[in-house]
């Protein structure tokens, strides 16, 4: 029984070794985002700038890194796509303020029908709506046709997922 408590103590402590870790000097869990993260269209008038992220503590057998922006309180019944950037080279732990897809990453469609990031613009008196930025540690490159629905990405991504950590930003329109 010992033995079993003490391997138990070690593998957890391994797990928690490699735990992976999004942090952003623009954006924090729980707070409002600035107008330089809204979007620039559909009535809305920000700057459209991705935040900065970093990412740590990638767990072993990390091939490549998806971001994923999400905002599960859009009135579609399935939420709303903001970013899905897949195939980050391992090596890349951090994105600029406003970055382009890091050379052998690939730009998914977001739901307003481009390539990159799509800030946020939530109905006006629609409430506040969350901003889910999520990093997912990759078992492998994902192989996706150039022009995959979020859907199918987001299953990808999920089922090649090795860890992942989140950062809920807020915003409101009124």
């Amino acid at each position: 029984m010992r033995y079993l408590i003490l391997a138990a103590l070690l593998a957890s402590n391994t797990a928690l070794a490699g735990s992976l870790t999004l942090t952003s000097t623009d954006i924090a869990n729980g707070k409002f985002m600035s107008k330089s993260q809204e979007f620039q269209g559909f009535g809305c008038s920000g700057g459209n700038q991705s935040p900065q992220l970093s990412w740590s503590g990638a767990p072993a057998g990390t091939a490549a890194f998806a971001i994923m922006v999400h905002d599960p309180d859009a009135p579609t019944g399935s939420g709303w796509w903001h970013w899905q950037l897949v195939n980050i080279p391992k090596d890349v732990t951090s994105l600029p303020a406003g970055a382009l897809a890091p050379v052998g990453s690939q730009s998914m469609n977001n739901d307003y029908g481009a390539k990159g990031f799509g800030g946020a613009c939530p109905p006006q008196k629609h409430g506040v709506h969350r901003y889910q930025f999520t990093v997912h540690a990759l078992s492998q490159k994902l192989e996706l046709p150039e022009n995959a629905s979020g859907a199918l990405t987001g299953y990808m991504v999920k089922a090649h997922s090795l860890g992942s950590s989140t950062i809920e930003g807020l915003y409101k329109r009124d």
